[in-house]
């Protein structure tokens, strides 16, 4: 039986992802959910969460605020013993059923139908809303894409740039920390010096 998502899936809400790998441990990823009369998920290419999504059926999406925690997912091979990030304010563990498959830019990519099957609520907070916490998201998404065919990487070095500076001017520790932590594992591509400050 189906239980409710924990939290109101709307647009697409990013979200991080763990999935169990062969070797028992569970493999930590960004994921957005895409709203729906069933939520969807897309991945692309033979990405861990996508084989492990083919092999178990299953996985654990998590709602959080830490915006280290998604820099973290999207970018770097993390993996767990358990399942539920300790910094997880929401999450649901859900059925994965591959409902559709195709190809963009030489990439395949299957779209997930996904099924809570169990929830939890760890915290219940007031929203706040922080520009700095919104730019590391959306570098995160922009650094993703460097050397993806389908992306052009000189304006993604430019977004990266304009984030980096929102995220100093209006971020606290965390948001700080993420773009750090940024800095550690993008490698921005080769351009004509102007984004240098990221």
């Amino acid at each position: 039986m189906s239980e409710a998502w924990p939290v109101e899936v709307r647009g697409v809400t990013e979200s991080i992802v763990t999935t169990r790998g062969p070797d028992g441990r569970y493999n930590v990823a960004a994921l957005g959910l895409h709203a729906g009369e069933t939520v969807t998920a897309r991945t692309w290419g033979q990405t861990r969460t996508r084989v492990n999504f083919e092999r178990e059926g299953e996985g654990y999406i998590q709602f959080t605020r830490d915006p280290l925690d998604f820099v973290e997912a999207a970018l770097t091979i993390r993996e767990l013993d358990d399942p539920i990030l300790d910094n997880a304010d929401a999450w649901a563990h859900v059925e994965a059923e591959d409902a559709e498959t195709g190809t963009e830019g030489g990439t395949e990519w299957v779209d997930w139908q996904l099924t809570p099957v169990e929830t939890g609520t760890e915290n219940r907070v007031v929203p706040t809303i922080n520009r700095g916490h919104a730019a590391v998201i959306e570098a995160t998404v922009a650094a993703s894409r460097l050397d993806v065919p389908a992306y052009d990487d000189e304006p993604l070095a430019a977004r990266l740039a304009y984030f980096a500076d929102v995220i100093e001017r209006t971020g606290g520790d965390r948001e700080l920390a993420a773009l750090d932590r940024l800095r550690e594992v993008v490698e921005l591509p080769e351009t004509d010096g102007r984004f240098e400050s990221f």
